[in-house]
């Protein structure tokens, strides 16, 4: 990516790497002067994305997404032939669950739970898998785990996320026909470039233009975007983060940077 904005579009852009999302979003929204870290676009996930509008006061700017960002599900799998074949099913039983910042692998099978009188703790035990707190899912490690477990009988059902879920089924990663989803979230969205309040718009500009001008028909570009999962940058669809937004506020994940200003 930093070859293609200083070769092929003449932006010079550096590349910072963080160990959690929410010091990268401490450094989108850093004060010039402050001792940290300070960027002018953050690669988000969803939550980050959120934590940002929502710690900014609404005033960062989404810039641009993946096409594949759009219309996420979170599906709840269980092994074939098994005695949980519905959401009624999991009444006092064991559901796995991916790391407890990540959005579909945690947040949203909770709250979208709730919305069906399902309530954690109450109705229904979780088995959490807390691997890499900070990446907000991201590598995917707990969804593996979240799969094992549902496998080796220690929870009766699990939640991950829709693309993980295609992954296992079009790699053969589990054997053919040991799991059936049980159920299927409303769609939601993914990952999202975000600028800090203060970029001025004519970088926000380019930043984008040089994004959208990526085509997947040339090889150079092909390779970049195969290596983000994409086919085609778009402009922000800022309407698919109801569901998260609220589920994250009632989870406590809005509340950590504003105690720490």
């Amino acid at each position: 990516m930093r070859g293609y904005f200083q070769r092929g579009t003449h932006l010079p852009v550096e590349i910072v790497l963080f160990q959690s999302y929410e010091t990268q979003v401490m450094a989108l929204l850093a004060n010039p002067g402050d001792a940290v870290p300070r960027i002018d676009i953050a690669w988000n996930t969803n939550l980050a994305y959120l934590q940002a509008d929502e710690w900014s006061g609404h005033a960062c700017r989404a810039i641009a997404m993946r096409d594949t960002d759009l219309g996420w599900m979170t599906k709840i799998v269980a092994v074939t032939g098994g005695t949980i074949s519905t959401l009624a099913d999991l009444k006092n039983r064991t559901l796995a669950l991916g790391s407890r910042d990540s959005g579909h692998a945690a947040i949203l099978p909770v709250h979208f739970l709730e919305q069906q009188a399902l309530i954690e703790d109450r109705d229904y035990r979780t088995l959490r898998f807390n691997s890499d707190l900070g990446k907000h899912g991201d590598t995917g490690t707990s969804e593996v785990e979240v799969v094992r477990a549902v496998l080796d009988g220690r929870a009766d059902a699990g939640a991950i996320g829709s693309p993980f879920w295609n992954t296992v089924r079009s790699e053969r990663l589990v054997p053919e026909g040991s799991l059936r989803e049980i159920w299927s979230s409303p769609a939601y969205n993914h990952c999202m470039f975000t600028a800090r309040p203060d970029l001025s718009r004519e970088r926000e500009r380019r930043f984008a233009d040089a994004l959208s001008a990526m085509s997947y028909d040339n090889p150079v570009h092909r390779s970049i975007l195969d290596a983000e999962g994409l086919q085609r940058w778009l402009p922000p669809h800022v309407d698919g983060y109801a569901a998260l937004r609220q589920a994250a506020a009632q989870q406590g994940f809005f509340e950590g940077f504003a105690k720490s200003a």
